[in-house]
């Protein structure tokens, strides 16, 4: 939402793109609380947008992403604390997974897409749209 941005000309053409051609375009409300830091929620394109809840479903497919994340990262050697906290990023492929509508997660997150590498069951694709920066 900020033209300031390095990636906001990409970002708008994803999006319409996706307009443009019927795709629905899906936010967790776990992105929105994410926005709404920096960005005022109330500026939006909210008539374009669907909004998608964490829900108890979404939770257990969460939880089932986490442990491959945990049992991949400590086949690498990493030591994970008794108490894993969920990052945000899983909790949204979690619900992106559990939604036979969603075929692709459009991020600039770098991160997330290290953390969607590790899955083995995701059900959609990851466009990382740094890879399509013009």
């Amino acid at each position: 939402m900020n033209p300031d941005e390095p990636l906001h000309s990409v970002a708008l053409d994803y999006f319409k793109q996706y307009i443009t051609s019927g795709v629905a375009c899906k936010v967790s409300t776990i992105a929105l609380a994410e926005y709404g830091v920096k960005g005022d929620l109330r500026f939006l394109p909210t008539r374009y947008l669907q909004y998608v809840p964490f829900l108890y479903s979404h939770a257990e497919v969460a939880a089932k992403f986490m442990r491959e994340v945990v049992e991949a990262k400590q086949k690498r050697g990493a030591v994970i604390q008794p108490r894993v906290v969920i990052p945000n990023d899983t909790k949204m492929f979690a619900q992106a997974s559990a939604d036979p509508d969603v075929f692709a997660f459009v991020s600039a997150d770098s991160e997330a897409k290290k953390v969607y590498d590790l899955l083995e069951n995701a059900n959609f694709e990851f466009v990382n749209i740094r890879e399509n920066d013009k």
